[in-house]
């Protein structure tokens, strides 16, 4: 009875000392390990964190037990542990960075890139999705493979200057022309940039999840590669079935018709506003008609 009373005892001091300081401190311990759970979930970094929970276990029963040569050798390899972790996983802190970059927190750092957008790139967007839609749809019957990446916020510099720089309207018959089978640039995917054919031929990087079907070739596995590496949206349509498929943040979807493509498209490259940008945007807009008279 005397011990519940001293733990109830501990508590209620506890609590009596806790002031507002330490709340907001607990809650914004919570999110973020809210969120490191949600950026290493279903990644190779989930074990790396099981590993890590086991070796500290080990340590700290090495220590109490007063095993000398294990503890040395362990404290040891965490002091240049995290060095090698760093080098490692490399990928997945650069994947981490880039998502936080692109969270909210983040977007408010590009508040000025927007003020001056020009009030035809949503239709350049809408249309260059509709011809990407009309060539898939062609594909689709001609059985012809293609790899389509919509560059969003992260940009894909790296990756386009592995190909051909081509910066055209977007158009069925253009898309249609880059992946003929027998053009010299149909094997490496094409970048659409700011509604435009910005580059061809370009080469990505192949996903290392092992969990992907083995039925998937080499257009599949880049396609989920650079959703992995960034915010693009990669469309493929496979050259064996005709079946199209759309890789959104290392996950593979398949799509079952040309409507519900461009539907999904539409709405990922071109969403609805907010009502606190859409009426900063709309006083920007007409700013800029009062300017123009």
């Amino acid at each position: 009875m005397e011990y519940i009373y001293n733990i109830w005892s501990s508590i209620v001091s506890l609590i009596k000392t806790f002031t507002v300081a330490d709340f907001f401190d607990v809650i914004i311990v919570s999110f973020l390990i809210y969120e490191f759970i949600k950026l290493i979930r279903e990644t190779r970094a989930v074990q790396l964190v099981k590993g890590i929970l086991i070796f500290s276990l080990v340590y700290v029963l090495s220590y109490q037990l007063h095993f000398r040569m294990l503890s040395t050798i362990l404290s040891n390899v965490f002091q240049f542990g995290v060095m090698v972790l760093l080098l490692v996983f490399q990928p997945e802190l650069r994947r981490a960075l880039e998502h936080m970059g692109r969270s909210r927190i983040g977007n408010y750092w590009n508040f000025g890139d927007n003020l001056w957008e020009n009030d035809n790139d949503d239709k350049k967007i809408i249309k260059a999705v509709d011809a990407v839609c009309r060539a898939f749809s062609s594909f689709q019957v001609s059985r012809t493979g293609a790899l389509i990446v919509f560059e969003r916020k992260t940009k894909l510099g790296d990756i386009v200057s592995t190909g051909t720089i081509t910066k055209a309207e977007v158009s069925a018959e253009i898309i249609s022309n880059i992946f003929y089978n027998k053009a010299p640039l149909h094997d490496g995917a094409m970048v659409v940039k700011d509604g435009l054919v910005y580059a061809a031929g370009c080469i990505l990087p192949l996903t290392k999840n092992e969990n992907l079907s083995n039925d998937l070739g080499t257009r599949h596995r880049a396609a989920v590669g650079i959703s992995e590496n960034s915010d693009a949206i990669a469309i493929v349509a496979s050259e064996e079935t005709g079946l199209i498929s759309v890789a959104i943040n290392g996950v593979l979807r398949r799509i079952n018709s040309i409507d519900t493509l461009k539907k999904k498209l539409i709405s990922l490259l071109v969403p609805e506003p907010k009502n606190s940008s859409y009426t900063y945007k709309s006083i920007i807009t007409s700013f800029k008609k009062v300017a123009r008279k």
